[in-house]
């Protein structure tokens, strides 16, 4: 698949088409929009589009399984589904209308918990007034110019990437999208295109790295990364091999962004994710732990949970769910549950969400993949955990109480989920370790069990 090139004025007229055909087939302002497509110039038009005049798209992974989306369908209810040639009719139209400045929502996406449910992340439409300043703070931050060509290595179904070519784009910039991930084809599309800016997750930046064939990297104003811990070696590779200034990290999540930090700030004070972003500010709340113990060490590192005060127009709640959305706000701050801790301000991250994994860049939630391996009805009882990996950050790998082979579970696996969330491993154990109150420690599970675990070959993670 070769890359597309998607310029600012050809995205504008798509997105004025796209709205206008939304508009024309009867949705307003406010009513969701679900899409399951891949990328394409296509897709950031009718995205832009909608959101241009209030409409709210929630974006899917096409790679769900027909019953993982029925479930994020039935909650989300829209108005209506688009698939990949949905989206090219309404950009095919030639009636255009005229649009907001800047974007009047933010997606809709969906993120999991320690339930291991789903969440929709519903931020609702904005005032054009707050809705220029959410414009106006991203690309201050970033940087997005004319001059700006973006390479989009993630799916745009995910927040970052789609954020930062949108950025691109309504800053007058062109976009490249190359197609699903292969370092050989990134390596030629950057030879080729010269782009000046890119946001990719550490998996990406360690196989562009180390392939043979690595392109020059010269053009580069701004490597953008985040979406899982980036170990310090290749934090330090990174900062080597692109311009000076370029590589930064940053830290958030699908329902809010708290920092950002550029290379000299690491250096000074390797492993931060940096400090506050303008407008927002942090502070660290000692959280419920589990024993006295883990309680001592906490308090050595002064970690806890991570809190975020942020502007109004960054404000979000949990899809038809008060009780969540109570839970992770109070005031104007919001948490997701993290664990940090602050020196002078610079934010260290000492924990995920409790029980996430982080594999590829990609977030999985054990307690999901437990339940759909329990429904098996020769399983027991399943744990699912995380094995550090030199690629891919973490492994997804399940232990089982369970009169299957492993090797016909994965394949039962196959049409239950997504390949991101798949075991790489499925160990058969006649009992799962828990703590003293009764729960399973995916952190020390492995550990627990003595285990070394061999890993089946990965899938597409399908970015951050």
């Amino acid at each position: 698949m070769s890359a597309v090139h998607v310029t600012a004025s050809a995205s504008a007229r798509d997105q004025r088409r796209a709205a206008a055909g939304l508009i024309e087939h009867g949705y307003h302002s406010g009513d969701r929009v679900a899409i399951v497509a891949s990328s394409s110039s296509e897709y950031l038009g009718v995205v832009l589009g909608a959101l241009r005049v209030g409409i709210v798209p929630v974006l899917l992974n096409p790679a769900l399984t027909r019953r993982e989306l029925t479930v994020l369908l039935t909650d989300a209810d829209p108005v209506t589904t688009l698939h990949d040639a949905d989206l090219i009719r309404l950009v095919a139209t030639e009636h255009e209308i005229d649009l907001a400045d800047a974007p009047l929502a933010r997606p809709m996406l969906y993120t999991s918990g320690t339930t291991g449910s789903p969440k929709g992340v519903w931020s609702g439409v904005l005032e054009e007034r707050a809705a220029a300043a959410a414009l106006a703070e991203e690309r201050e931050l970033w940087g997005f110019a004319p001059d700006d060509v973006h390479l989009v290595v993630s799916p745009l179904y995910h927040s970052a990437p789609l954020r930062f070519a949108a950025g691109t784009l309504l800053a007058g910039g062109e976009v490249v999208v190359p197609g699903p991930f292969d370092v050989e084809s990134l390596a030629a599309t950057i030879s080729a295109v010269r782009p000046t800016s890119t946001f990719v997750v550490p998996t990406h930046l360690r196989r562009l790295l180390a392939s043979s064939d690595r392109p020059p990297l010269g053009s580069f104003r701004l490597v953008a990364h985040a979406g899982a811990p980036c170990p310090a070696p290749l934090k330090r590779a990174a900062i080597d091999a692109f311009p000076t200034g370029s590589v930064w990290e940053f830290y958030g999540s699908t329902e809010g962004q708290f920092t950002a930090c550029g290379p000299d700030e690491w250096l000074a004070r390797p492993g931060t994710v940096g400090r506050a972003r303008p407008g927002r500010r942090l502070h660290i709340e000692a959280s419920p732990l589990e024993d006295q113990a883990a309680e001592d060490q906490i308090a050595e590192k002064a970690t806890g949970v991570i809190w975020c005060d942020a502007p109004e127009f960054a404000r979000f709640e949990y899809w038809r769910d008060p009780v969540r959305t109570a839970a992770a706000w109070r005031g104007g701050a919001f948490s997701v549950g993290d664990l940090g801790r602050l020196d002078d301000g610079y934010l260290f991250i000492d924990g995920r969400r409790d029980d996430l994994l982080i594999t590829g860049g990609v977030n999985v939630y054990p307690l999901e993949i437990e339940h759909v391996l329990l429904e098996h009805p020769d399983v027991r009882d399943a744990a699912v955990f995380g094995v550090p990996d030199d690629d891919w950050g973490q492994r997804v790998c399940a232990v089982v109480v369970a009169e299957v082979e492993p090797d016909e579970l994965a394949t039962w696996l196959r049409d239950r989920l997504a390949p991101h969330k798949r075991p790489k491993e499925i160990i058969r154990v006649d009992d799962i370790p828990v703590s003293p109150t009764g729960k399973v420690r995916r952190s020390r599970l492995a550990a627990d069990l003595g285990l070394t675990v061999d890993p089946r070959p990965d899938p597409d993670p399908g970015g951050c």
